[in-house]
């Protein structure tokens, strides 16, 4: 038995009993690294909402075969979750995209913000999108995710601007914040933007041009955190939040049904207990609420 998970292209068209083939790097993690075997059941994905499980039927000098035993497909996100991330020091980027694509993050967007130490310019920028697209990949296959988040070209000010005056949601957040963002209803059938800060925080003109954009500063609690970590939160706080709301929705409508049985029932009479008491429709309340954005 095994609970191994990779990533490896998949034909259009995917049934039972079909025959998939791992190549490459993937055939080598599974046969060498991992050291599976054949029987032994496995899952790959295509990163891209689609999958399957079955056992491995076959194993060669760089080629791996499973077989179909069932056909998976992800759930669509509710909400799509972009956050932009301000670029960390190097040697912290990893951490931050890792947290945020196994808290569930869909899009990362690296943002030149002016007070990021690290600068992505020409081929340097090409390249540090590259590993961040594969350290993604990578954190997707240890959370079991069907769906690799993308990581977009690096972002200017102007440019995240743009992407806030469009979303549905648009969030800042920020140490200087006095809301917590567990007081913001969060619409899961809409799209949200998320902006996190450098490690110096975000300039007082680029904070004034996102706000003029339709995005608010919220907080996460009452500490500050790396920049390299309040990505994750933020995402983690953001879906708990969407997932009360929709908990809430279920509940109402359960509550709503009752009430109609109640009023289209039979009355009670003589001997006659016929009348059916509403369920509860109380929404989940609470979640964490830590906040920051970067270092003060």
């Amino acid at each position: 038995m095994s609970d191994g998970f990779f990533l490896a292209p998949l034909p259009q068209r995917l049934a039972m009993g079909d025959q998939i083939e791992l190549r490459g790097p993937e055939a080598h993690h599974l046969a060498v690294v991992r050291r599976i075997r054949a029987g032994e059941t496995v899952t790959v994905s295509d990163g891209a909402g689609r999958g399957a499980s079955g056992p491995v039927t076959a194993l060669g000098a760089g080629l791996v075969s499973v077989a179909v035993a069932a056909v998976l497909a992800g759930e669509p996100s509710r909400p799509e979750i972009t956050l932009v991330q301000a670029l960390p020091k190097n040697e912290r980027a990893q951490q931050a995209v890792d947290l945020m694509t196994e808290l569930g993050v869909d899009r990362i967007v690296p943002w030149q913000a002016a007070r990021s130490i690290v600068r992505w310019q020409g081929e340097r920028g090409a390249k540090g999108r590259a590993k961040w697209q594969a350290w993604a990949g990578q954190a997707a296959q240890q959370a079991r995710r069907l769906t690799v988040p993308q990581v977009a070209p690096p972002a200017s000010t102007a440019e995240v601007a743009q992407l806030l005056a469009a979303a549905g949601q648009a969030i800042i957040m920020h140490e200087s914040a006095t809301t917590p963002i567990a007081a913001r209803p969060i619409d899961p059938s809409s799209p949200l933007v998320c902006v996190i800060g450098p490690e110096g925080g975000i300039a007082p003109d680029e904070l004034a041009r996102f706000e003029a954009a339709g995005a608010r500063p919220w907080s996460m609690g009452p500490t500050v955190l790396r920049t390299t970590v309040a990505g994750g939160v933020a995402v983690a706080q953001l879906r708990l939040l969407a997932m009360q709301a929709v908990l809430a929705a279920s509940a109402g409508e359960r509550g709503g049904e009752a009430a109609g049985r109640v009023t289209a029932g039979p009355a009670a009479g003589a001997g006659d207990s016929g009348v059916v008491g509403p369920q509860d429709g109380s929404p989940v309340r609470g979640g964490p609420e830590n906040r920051g954005e970067g270092e003060g």
